[in-house]
């Protein structure tokens, strides 16, 4: 099904779109946050294995708000590499303040 998808452009909503319900989002910003600061510990105390760690604490958090809160497969089953670029995008939106402006111009309601 990726293929469904030829541009960066054209998944972006749709990747949107499955991270409807806030809680969703939640959960992915507490992975998406949680890997980046093991990943950066990692390197700080040069200990390898953390880095083992680091796609379990973006995904865990984040597929489980998709079986268990949004009810839907994660985007990551359709386009790997631009969910995970998606999933960091989100939550810089939404560290930045500005996710429900990008919500309200896909028109992306729980």
């Amino acid at each position: 099904m990726a293929t469904r998808f030829r541009t960066y452009a054209e998944f972006w909503p749709f990747y949107l779109g499955e991270h409807a319900k806030p809680s969703t989002r939640a959960v992915h910003y507490v992975g998406s946050i949680a890997s980046v600061a093991m990943l950066v510990l990692a390197l700080a105390t040069r200990d390898w294995w953390l880095l083992l760690t680091v796609p379990f604490l973006g995904y865990g958090p984040a597929w489980f708000g998709h079986f268990f809160i949004e009810k839907n497969r994660p985007a990551t089953f359709q386009a790997p590499v631009w969910s995970l670029v998606s999933d960091y995008r989100m939550c810089g939106l939404f560290l930045t303040g500005r996710i429900g402006h990008e919500l309200m111009k896909y028109q992306i309601r729980p």
